[in-house]
């Protein structure tokens, strides 16, 4: 079975939960949706709500994750043969084990194969790609952005482009392996070579693999590599 799957949150701190689950299934043919809000106690701010529409008057009266749909069904297809596919997948599936669910099976990262495979792009958000990679074309009802189920939707489309340049099971490889990036693409030196920051302000590297401590672990890993500390 291949699952599609999207969460949104109440926020991006290590006390923030789950707020909504998106979900399509393909087994034989055969699909399947959910899409559920759900409450674990943790109130959203105005920020978080401002990305992802939802409200804390949204979450009011509804089910905490372990008595969901959503958690029922993932639950009972927990198994090796299962394929969850997402978008920074892993930070999904780590809002989900804060609630109790630990996914035993293969996973599919489309950030970080997308990453691997189509390097050229400026961007590797879900909404840059849907219309970088005109995956638009193929959806068939309005999708709102930063909505679990929409965004499931467009992972599904991003998937099947994928798999034109390559099979499931190198993408599901590629998830797990670091990406070599070249070129910084936020703060001071935003679109200048990582290479070339490591031999004018090696400095700057340095304070930022200290200081910065979400920062994205293929830049870590880029950064770490042209400083010489890696091969």
């Amino acid at each position: 079975m291949l699952i599609f799957l999207d969460v949104e949150t109440t926020g991006l701190e290590e006390k923030d939960r789950a707020c909504s689950v998106g979900i399509i299934s393909v087994e034989d043919e055969k699909n399947r949706t959910i899409y559920e809000l759900i409450n674990e106690g943790k109130k959203i701010l105005p920020q978080a709500s401002s990305i992802n529409h939802i409200t804390n008057e949204m979450l009011k009266d509804k089910p905490n994750f372990k008595e969901s749909q959503a958690y029922e069904f993932l639950t009972r297809h927990n198994r090796e043969s299962t394929t969850i596919v997402g978008h920074n997948v892993k930070f999904d599936l780590a809002m989900l084990e804060k609630s109790g669910f630990d996914f035993k099976g293969e996973i599919i990262d489309t950030l970080r194969a997308t990453k691997h495979l189509i390097p050229e792009c400026e961007q590797f958000s879900l909404q840059f790609l849907r219309y970088e990679l005109k995956l638009y074309k193929k959806e068939k009802e309005e999708l709102q952005a930063h909505h679990a189920l929409s965004d499931a939707t467009i992972v599904k489309n991003l998937y099947e482009y994928l798999l034109e340049m390559s099979t499931k099971e190198r993408l599901a490889n590629l998830s797990f392996k670091k990406v070599l990036i070249a070129k910084f693409g936020f703060g001071k030196y935003s679109g200048r070579y990582i290479e070339e920051i490591s031999m004018i302000d090696r400095g700057y590297l340095e304070w930022m693999l200290s200081n910065i401590l979400d920062l994205d672990e293929d830049l870590r890993y880029s950064i770490e590599y042209y400083l010489g500390e890696i091969s």
